[in-house]
């Protein structure tokens, strides 16, 4: 099957299924007027990345786990017991990167917590940038500095 049918039958974008290639990741046969031609591997194969893109892997890591995978019809399985350290690494750094996030909104919400309310009856988040939004700023000595410059 030619590209734009894989693409129909993976439901991904022509251009991502030659990033793929790009990557590594897909190895279509080359006609000799340059078409790909793909087979029923290459779908399976497609559902795999996909899966394994949505686990959070780069597509480096997939490049170097996709061989060691098969398809059960599924998703990916993997069939060599040498990919459990490249995948507890994997989940390490999206552990990591679930704690960044959460100190983040940790942080948002003390952000949040200490913005003062807008005035009853005001017209907070009007546009037009004036003083009516009762954005003002605290001069040294604890005086209102006036509206703060947008």
């Amino acid at each position: 099957m030619r590209i734009g049918a894989l693409s129909r039958r993976t439901g991904v974008s022509q251009r991502l299924l030659r990033y793929y290639e790009e990557q590594g990741l897909l190895h279509p046969l080359r006609r000799p007027s340059g078409y790909r031609e793909y087979d029923e591997e290459d779908v399976r194969a497609v559902e795999s990345i996909r899966t394994l893109l949505g686990a959070g892997l780069s597509t480096r890591t997939i490049a170097e786990l996709l061989p060691c995978t098969v398809n059960d019809g599924q998703g990916p399985v993997p069939a060599c017991a040498g990919m459990l350290p490249d995948l507890q690494r994997e989940r390490e750094r999206i552990d990591s990167a679930m704690a960044d996030l959460l100190a983040a909104r940790t942080a948002l919400d003390a952000v949040i917590a200490a913005t003062p309310l807008p005035p009853a009856g005001g017209a907070g988040g009007e546009a037009g940038g004036d003083e009516s939004d009762g954005c003002l700023v605290a001069a040294a000595g604890g005086t209102s500095a006036g509206p703060v410059p947008r």
